[in-house]
């Protein structure tokens, strides 16, 4: 399999592969640092704690793990690494000196996805790390476009979803605010009535890009909700901060000026939005904000349009 190939066809990835290298012989570590570093970003850890804190902490695409080591074994190391949710799909190639047919089978149940006998052999180490990390790239790629709407080409409902369960865990567990916009374009049906559906995916296509280049952070997960309907979760974001985002959305779709002979509000293209604020409480569940923006979107409706409204 074609390393390259497999970059070229993945236009997101940035920068060099990271391998973490896990040995408790310093001089076992030097040499398979000779034979990547050229090619990749190199991770190092002389034992078996240190590789579980390092796989977390920088997410290498693979792990090159010996199986011996003093505190914990290459093989708990691997059971710890695809019992978290964090680290469970990070690769995992054993490095052993066993090449007993056994201890394979051992290795492969706990999730490791090839074995590499010492000595090193360069050309046959590297082979196997680029075969193991090609199908990794087309495994992440895979996953992602899964979490792509097809048509808008921004987050879907899908990750709408894991994104705000994982979100808010942490503001509960950090006891800091989270914000949810739920955004919706109006009288979109009557546009798509007037000007026909290709015209309505072109619309869907515009505002989108207008709407998530207004969700300027990187933890700012928007997504395309359903229909016409778009989703913003704003982490560590008060109320203040929420409305100033809803504010900045209408403007960069009024902005766009598509023209909009159908509204009763408008020439043009223009948004409503709920803005809905919390600190996550053990007695909440995310579906109560899921609510509380809806309402408030509603309410946005019933007011007149083209506006935001706070969920109180």
């Amino acid at each position: 399999m074609n390393l390259e190939d497999v970059l070229r066809n993945l236009p997101h990835h940035e920068g060099k592969l990271r391998l973490l290298i896990v040995d408790d012989q310093p001089i076992n570590i030097r040499t398979l640092n000779q034979v990547f570093k050229e090619e990749y970003e190199v991770l190092m850890a002389t034992s078996g704690a240190q590789a579980i804190e390092q796989a977390k902490a920088q997410k290498p695409d693979l792990i090159l793990l010996d199986v011996v080591m003093p505190d914990i074994s290459g093989h708990d190391v691997c059971r710890a690494l695809k019992a978290n949710r964090e680290t469970e799909d990070i690769p995992v190639i054993f490095v052993t000196s066993q090449t007993d047919g056994t201890d394979e089978a051992f290795g492969f149940s706990l999730g490791a996805v090839d074995f590499i006998s010492k000595p090193i052999n360069p050309v046959t180490v590297m082979a196997r790390v680029r075969t193991q990390l090609a199908l990794k790239l087309q495994l992440d790629f895979m996953k992602n476009m899964a979490m792509v709407d097809g048509l808008t080409g921004v987050a879907n409902r899908r990750r709408f979803d894991e994104a705000l369960n994982n979100i808010w865990r942490l503001c509960q567990r950090e006891e800091r605010p989270m914000s949810l916009l739920m955004m919706d374009i109006d009288y979109f049906k009557r546009f798509n009535d007037q000007y026909g559906h290709l015209a309505g995916d072109e619309c869907l296509r515009t505002v989108a890009k207008a709407l998530k280049a207004e969700m300027r952070r990187p933890t700012d997960v928007f997504c395309r909700y359903g229909g016409e309907e778009f989703a913003c979760i704003l982490l560590y974001t008060d109320q203040a901060g929420a409305v100033d985002r809803a504010r900045a959305a209408i403007n960069a779709v009024h902005d766009l000026k598509i023209a909009n002979g159908s509204s009763e509000i408008s020439e043009l293209v223009t948004v409503s939005i709920g803005v809905a604020t919390i600190v996550p409480k053990r007695d909440f569940e995310p579906v109560h904000l899921i609510q509380a923006a809806d309402k408030a979107l509603y309410e946005a409706k019933v007011q007149g349009r083209n506006r935001y409204v706070v969920s109180s």
